[in-house]
């Protein structure tokens, strides 16, 4: 059987930002996912190459040439028996690329006529060509069809999506869909970001200009036709919101016009340990299942600091495309999930809130930030010695069958390496590093914390995984997990934000959630409480009709929701659901508005 967790476990290639400090983080985002000539093909933004899977759980990387790398958003489909590849610039003019064979061949150019952003091309049955593209919180997403002969326009771009946020909660912007930044605010954080990096009046002024702007980014198209309707799905409304999202559109024609779908966002994950799932694609496998792969956020060291994540999703018997994230960033079972995408997870969490201890900890990073379910805060050793560990107490003897070990870079400032030089992308120069690094470890299990077992070793690995995933199928009896780092890319200091462990622990389900309230704040906004009971956490469920619960929201450590993402004058139904370390309860359905 093939494991997928959440973030994507794949390399993720580091780049230098110049910010008056030269920063350094890691980034993918905006994947384009098809199948292939029988292989599946993953293209991000900002990763110099692209993946090959034959399962959609182990992936391969192959660096890209002959194309434009540093432009955001690479877009890629098929065409007979071509690849066609294009990506985003807002000054120059786009030519797209095609070849036979992405891996030993050679890519032929395309000249392009005009400049595009967030681009997608789409193949309809008659085998007529389509373009959508747009990146804009000003302008829609446009669409035109192309010769296939030489990919220019065929007549002038339609305009088919703006925002509407007097309608759509779900593409409103801020973490949870609020900004709620005062003038002082918003120039106190202008005036320390220009105190930490030394930055120059221009840069301050875009910072300025983007926090207080809160019209959302109208981006990432992406077409699927299915049952003879067309589906434009898009996102918003800011990449590094917990909100990030895809919706969708749908029309009988490809140039439209469109209408919003009744289930949106699609796609949509503000809770659990890594929130985030916009910007982008939707594939059909080989055997007919579908799955959507988009972006998540970590935002800490750089507001583009992003990972990617896939999940299983469908059609429902009305045509309203849909994708589970209920516990998207869990283990899941390929094979299962594929079968039915709305399957139960077969391991529970037993890692959150647990005691946590290391080898050494650097003020205000203690270990455990590592089993508090956020990705954006971590435990980090007090040294960059080789044998720092990291230890999680799960309290009892549990079956584990799965360890993702989830490392992060804390606030790197290097200078670039010799021989480099830095490309400038849309307002900032940054440089990819193209590097092989290595993530170094050894997972170690004990039953008494006395005698330890290795679970695995990948002491003398030569890739660079950084939210790696460990499956012991069939299980082993462990309370203690300990990790030892070994070697890091530019030997920092060891940096985890989540040690998390899945198994099955001891014990019942949790009771069934009690005292449920649910309360419009306005017609775009729902809060949701219950009574706090024995649960590890909760999963808030809604959705437009009582059997179509499509959005969720997992929350640890409290008994109340405010969910932003209403569409105005919609039907709303929610459920609460609890889960422990033994399993999932389900709640009973509550009527908001019907």
């Amino acid at each position: 059987m093939k494991f997928i967790c959440n973030p994507i476990n794949m390399e993720y290639k580091y780049q230098y930002i110049d910010m008056g400090k030269m920063m350094i983080n890691r980034e993918a985002a905006d994947p384009s996912l098809i199948l292939f000539k029988d292989k599946y093909y993953l293209f991000p933004s900002m990763t110099a190459g692209f993946l090959i899977s034959d399962n959609l759980a182990d992936w391969e990387f192959h660096p890209l040439k002959d194309v434009p790398i540093y432009d955001y958003a690479p877009d890629v489909r098929v065409i007979g028996e071509y690849m066609y590849f294009s990506a985003s610039s807002k000054s120059d003019s786009c030519s797209f690329f095609r070849t036979k064979d992405p891996v030993r061949g050679e890519f032929e150019e395309i000249p392009g006529s005009f400049p595009f952003w967030d681009p997608n091309l789409f193949i309809d049955d008659d085998g007529r060509v389509y373009f959508y593209w747009g990146c804009s919180n000003i302008t829609p997403l446009y669409g035109v069809e192309l010769n296939p002969e030489d990919m220019q326009p065929k007549g002038k771009p339609a305009e088919l999506i703006y925002s509407n946020t007097t309608l759509h909660g779900f593409e409103r912007n801020g973490e949870h869909h609020v900004i709620n930044r005062t003038p002082e605010q918003i120039e106190e954080m202008v005036q320390t970001y220009a105190k930490l990096l030394n930055l120059p009046e221009e840069k301050m002024a875009l910072i300025r200009a983007a926090l207080s702007n809160s019209d959302p980014y109208i981006e990432g198209a992406w077409m699927d036709k299915y049952n003879g309707t067309y589906y434009l799905q898009y996102s918003s409304p800011g990449t590094q919101y917990n909100v990030y999202s895809d919706g969708v559109y749908v029309s009988d024609n490809p140039l439209g016009p469109f209408t919003l779908a009744k289930n949106n966002p699609y796609s949509y994950k503000p809770g659990g340990f890594m929130p985030g799932a916009g910007h982008g694609s939707t594939l059909e496998d080989k055997y007919g299942n579908w799955w959507h792969a988009s972006t998540m956020r970590i935002s800490v060291n750089h507001i583009f600091e992003r990972r990617l994540g896939l999940w299983p999703a469908g059609f429902d018997q009305d045509g309203e495309l849909f994708c589970n994230q209920r516990y998207g960033d869990w283990p899941m079972k390929i094979e299962q999930v594929a079968m039915n995408p709305w399957s139960d997870p077969e391991w529970m969490l037993l890692s959150y809130g647990k005691p946590a201890k290391a080898s050494s900890c650097e003020e205000g990073k203690e270990a455990s930030k590592a089993t508090n379910e956020n990705v954006q805060s971590w435990w980090k050793a007090a040294t960059n010695a080789s044998g720092e560990w990291l230890e999680v107490d799960l309290k009892h003897v549990c079956d584990v069958h799965a360890v993702q070990l989830n490392f992060a870079d804390d606030q790197m400032n290097l200078p670039l390496p010799e021989g480099a030089t830095l490309k400038q992308v849309g307002e900032t120069r940054r440089y990819l590093d193209e590097r092989q690094h290595v993530t170094r470890w050894l997972l170690e299990g004990s039953v008494d914390g006395i005698e330890y077992f290795v679970i695995e070793d990948k002491s003398e690995a030569d890739t660079d995984l950084s939210h790696d995933l460990v499956v012991k199928e069939g299980g082993v009896k462990a309370r203690y997990i300990r990790c030892t780092v070994k070697e890091l890319p530019f030997n920092q200091n060891a940096c985890i934000s989540g040690l998390r462990v899945f198994g099955n622990g001891e014990g019942e389900l949790p009771r069934i959630v009690n005292g449920v309230q649910t309360k419009l704040l306005s017609e775009l906004d729902l809060s949701v409480t219950w009574e706090d009971g024995d649960a590890v956490g909760y999963n808030v469920l809604w959705g437009f009709a009582p059997d179509k619960l499509y959005h969720s929201y997992m929350v640890f450590g409290r008994n109340q929701v405010d969910i932003g993402a209403l569409i105005k004058g919609q039907s709303v139904y929610v459920r609460v659901d609890a889960f422990n370390e033994k399993g999932i309860t389900e709640g009973g359905i509550f009527t908001v508005i019907e």
